[in-house]
């Protein structure tokens, strides 16, 4: 078989690997494999055809409507995992590996299509956080929102997940609506522009939504300006390069890094040899270790331990680090596969060199290990290094020198203050973990370390069963950390989706408020509706359509009645002297509960309808009691509406229970699923 010629995928049109092409070698053999990039890049027209055509097409699509292609794609990849794992092998990547990036990322895309549609609504303005009261009266008040950029996402990725790596970064900005460049390792390149082409070819995005350069960027960073913004993930020494570039800093292009990060395992105090937590520490780190062939950057660089267990965990991850088949990963015995390429194996084994000058090596000889199904001197494989550090107050490069592979240092501590003090060492990391069955102690370090940490995981025995694991970055969360670990946030929930879209404070009266954001806020126009609301469909009621009912007289008999019916007896709703006693009831006073379910009798409206059921209420405020002979009303307001599924949508409801004078007693807000019509 030939070599086979990495395409990018630029201005809409497949670009060969032309004469300023590279060469990739199997990682597994060291065979030539592939070549990738071109002399020259037409950038110009690259940065036009994102802006022009990728980022208007996205932008005219409304949140959900990008939720449910991202979902598409993600049920569309899934058709062709198997020749993506096969492709894998050929970069060091066992199955499992494989299905780390590739599940993994099809997974992410899945999760961002799920929250586009349950907390973004059905438009294109995000509202972020609550109505900012800006007057005395009501009549000027501040929302913030957000709206899509109007650029393009430059995503730089790293070597070690060549799909996860890419699709990470393209759910939050496809859902932002913002076109994306994609610029993967060029050592990986292969299996990325296979995910691209079968993205492409499904037919989902828009033309301009996502482009692929397979080699070098050209000089496609001077062109960008304060609407795009540039994703990365890789080294520090990179990333400071890339960071420094005169154009993004004199145009204040946003920057968001995921780098170097010397992530830590700590075992608590509490834990003996015999607790399940010393297990679970050692299975954690032996995972961490060979998993990718510890090429990740959430991997566990250091191990943190008890000085009284140091040799016991040192003695029992090298036994089971002694038992992992290395080899071609294609074979299905093999356990760990190999390092990307032979340049990563080099800078692998330099670095723990380094390490090991301040260390005792516990596990892992570079110049003596098996490898099954491939020749060892060509592929790109080392062992799993273990090393010991008895000394980490004196160490140095324990703390700041990253090998990039299948290596980690052991080290004591005497307290837990000394603990937190190692893991601050590593100078920002991407993510820690805690393995202990004493919440103090999870607690103390997140105090400690929290400053200096991405993401805290705590595991013991109760949570072990399900817990994710110490490198299992998930997109409901935040994925970055600050200081080495690059100071970003790739992934988090919504906070993800907001790095590609500009917050933005508008301020007016209410009506204008509620006009921009889709959703009726208190002091905004209401109107009317002729007929029960319950009895129209989604489509249509209107934003603002009210529906006002009462009054009725709240007896002290109905207050008893309820007493004893809920067996809420209450002494402020029974005992007239303790009632008055009470600095906030005038008297014996009805219960909240009884005031919400007289609310509902006067707006339910009780025949079958378009109202499907009533799913709940939020925001839930009682504002003044009231009293046995008191006659309340109600104002029920169409606050929002979000579509759900083919078949209903979704209604928030605005509820002011009133009492005769027209005081607010209670307010929520109630959440109802109407069918379509």
């Amino acid at each position: 078989m030939g070599l086979i010629n990495v395409h990018s995928y630029l201005a809409g049109a497949w670009v060969a690997a032309d004469d300023g092409a590279r060469a990739i070698a199997s990682a597994v053999t060291g065979e030539p494999l592939a070549i990738a990039g071109q002399a020259a890049l037409d950038t110009k027209a690259m940065h036009d055809h994102a802006r022009l055509k990728g980022g208007p097409a996205l932008r005219a699509m409304t949140f959900h409507d990008r939720a449910r292609m991202l979902k598409a794609l993600a049920l569309e990849l899934s058709k062709f995992k198997d020749e993506l794992y096969a492709l894998s092998h050929t970069t060091g990547a066992t199955r499992s590996d494989a299905m780390i990036d590739i599940d993994g990322g099809i997974s992410t895309l899945l999760v961002y299509a799920s929250k586009g549609r349950r907390e973004l609504p059905d438009g294109h303005i995000h509202v972020d956080g609550d109505v900012e009261m800006l007057s005395r009266h009501g009549t000027f008040v501040g929302q913030h929102v957000a709206t899509s950029l109007k650029g393009v996402a430059v995503h730089i990725n790293a070597f070690n997940f060549p799909v996860w790596g890419m699709l990470e970064k393209l759910a939050p900005t496809l859902l932002a609506g913002m076109p994306a460049i994609v610029k993967p390792a060029t050592s990986t390149c292969h299996v990325t522009e296979q995910c691209v082409r079968r993205m492409i070819e499904s037919g989902i995005l828009p033309a301009g939504a996502v482009q692929l350069v397979s080699g070098g960027l050209g000089d496609l960073l001077d062109r960008l300006d304060y609407q795009d913004v540039v994703g990365f993930t890789g080294s520090a020494q990179t990333a400071l390069m890339l960071r420094s570039n005169p154009v993004l800093l004199e145009r204040s292009v946003r920057f968001v890094a995921e780098q170097d990060s010397l992530n830590a395992s700590v075992l608590g105090p509490d834990v003996t040899e015999a607790s399940p937590e010393f297990d679970i520490l050692v299975k954690e780190v032996v995972r961490e270790m060979t998993a990718k062939a510890g090429q990740k950057c959430t991997a566990i660089r250091r191990i943190i331990v008890p000085e009284a267990l140091l040799g016991p965990v040192g003695n029992a991850i090298a036994e089971k680090l002694a038992k992992i088949r290395i080899g071609d990963p294609a074979l299905e015995t093999t356990r760990m596969g190999a390092l990307a390429s032979a340049a990563q194996k080099a800078d692998v084994l330099d670095k723990a060199r380094r390490i090991s000058a301040e260390c005792r090596v516990l596990s892992g000889d570079a110049d003596a290990f098996e490898v099954d199904g491939a020749d060892k001197t060509r592929g790109a494989f080392v062992p799993p290094m273990l090393f010991a550090c008895d000394d980490p107050d004196a160490a140095d490069a324990v703390h700041s020198v990253e090998a990039f592979g299948p290596v980690a240092t052991l080290m004591p501590y005497p307290d837990l203050a000394h603990a937190g003090q190692l893991m601050n060492r590593g100078k920002g990391s991407l993510v820690a973990s805690v393995i202990t069955h004493d919440p103090a102690v999870a607690r103390a370090l997140l105090l400690d370390a929290g400053a200096s940490h991405g993401r805290l995981y705590v595991n013991n025995r109760d949570s072990a069963h399900e817990a994710t694991g110490h490198g299992s970055p998930l997109p409901h969360m935040v994925h970055g950390g600050p200081g080495r670990a690059g100071g970003g946030e790739e992934l988090g929930g919504i906070r993800g989706v907001m790095h590609y879209m500009q917050l933005t404070a508008v301020q007016g009266s209410p009506d204008i408020i509620s006009a921009i954001t889709g959703t009726w806020i208190k002091g905004a126009a209401k109107s009317k509706s002729r007929v029960h609301p319950f009895t129209r469909t989604f489509e249509e009621l209107q934003i603002g359509e009210t529906i006002e009912a009462g009054p009725r007289t709240v007896t002290l008999e109905d207050i008893e009645h309820f007493a004893r019916f809920t067996g809420d007896t209450f002494y402020a709703h029974m005992d007239e002297d303790a009632a008055k006693a009470n600095p906030f009831f005038p008297g014996r006073v009805a219960h909240g509960y009884l005031l919400l379910s007289f609310a509902a009798g006067l707006f339910v409206e009780p025949d079958p309808g378009p109202v499907l059921a009533n799913t709940g209420l939020d925001g839930l405020k009682f504002m003044k009691p009231v009293s046995p002979g008191d006659a309340i009303s109600v104002s029920l307001t169409v606050k929002r509406k979000t579509r759900r599924t083919d078949d209903y949508g979704e209604v928030r409801w605005h509820v002011a229970v009133l009492n005769q004078d027209g005081d607010d007693v209670a307010e929520y807000e109630l959440h109802t699923m109407n069918a379509y019509g």
